[in-house]
């Protein structure tokens, strides 16, 4: 499959944010200003940076933050790994699209999530059976900004470096907020790229909506041999949604009639 060009990840987005909204509004449940955050970087991902084949050596993709659900199955439809049908299953009770992800419902999940603080020590699993297969894929993980607040990220992290698993790319939607306050009014993350540093990783900070730059810095790792490499992806919860950006409100909640049609105008305008 040819790699999306940026003009074309842009337009994908576009897609995948405007599906999402029907998705959630019609289903009553969703996390769409998590969805909206993670959107470029699952589009990246996906059309832009992953060799989607069946081989062994395929990339695989973890979304940790699996609440976000509705993105993930919005942009695999997009890239042609789920009937775009089966979107208006989403929540039904014999539907395989979940409110998160299950691996045993859909092939093309990887790792069945939800759990805060579960995908990185997955992801690690993944790399280390990589390694030990003697395969060339990189593993990826997204998780939210928010969840580095689990004690088991630092441990799997201090794993990954341990064991050289330079395969293995940590993605932060570092959106700054959880549920309905700033992640910083929890437990401030901060130094964030110093931490991962500390910790022996390879460190790379983006504009998390900017795709072309999120293609580069993606398809570009691992960037040291020997140390794995996260992504602080810097983002906005909510985005492109004048109401909905960098508002903890739209964690959980679900647009009415009005909020849907002033949001899908604000999307196509993107």
């Amino acid at each position: 499959m040819p790699v999306a060009t940026p003009e074309e990840l842009a337009a994908a987005a576009r897609r995948v944010r405007l599906r999402d909204l029907d998705v959630v509004s019609t289903a009553g449940m969703g996390h769409i200003g998590g969805e909206f955050s993670v959107t470029d970087i699952l589009v990246t991902l996906y059309l832009g940076v992953i060799d989607q084949g069946a081989g062994p050596d395929r990339d695989h993709v973890v979304l940790s933050k699996g609440h976000a659900a509705v993105a993930l199955y919005a942009t695999l439809a997009e890239a042609g790994l789920l009937p775009d049908a089966d979107l208006d299953t989403f929540a039904n009770p014999d539907s395989p699209l979940n409110g998160h992800p299950a691996r045993t419902k859909l092939h093309a999940v990887e790792a069945s999530t939800g759990p805060l603080g579960h995908g990185l020590p997955i992801g690690v699993g993944m790399a280390i059976a990589a390694e030990l297969e003697g395969a060339s894929r990189r593993t990826f993980v997204i998780v939210g900004d928010g969840e580095l607040q689990e004690g088991s990220n630092w441990e799997a992290m201090m794993i990954a470096a341990h064991r050289n698993l330079d395969r293995l790319v940590l993605v932060v939607d570092r959106n700054g907020l959880q549920q309905g306050a700033p992640v910083a009014d929890t437990s401030d993350l901060e130094p964030l790229a110093d931490k991962f540093r500390a910790f022996g990783w390879a460190v790379a900070e983006v504009d998390g909506h900017d795709h072309r730059a999120l293609r580069e810095v993606l398809s570009s790792t691992p960037w040291e041999a020997g140390r794995p490499s996260a992504v602080i992806a810097r983002t906005h919860k909510g985005h492109p949604v004048s109401f909905m950006s960098d508002n903890p409100g739209w964690h959980h909640r679900v647009p009415n009639a009005d909020e849907v049609r002033l949001a899908r105008e604000e999307i196509a305008a993107t």
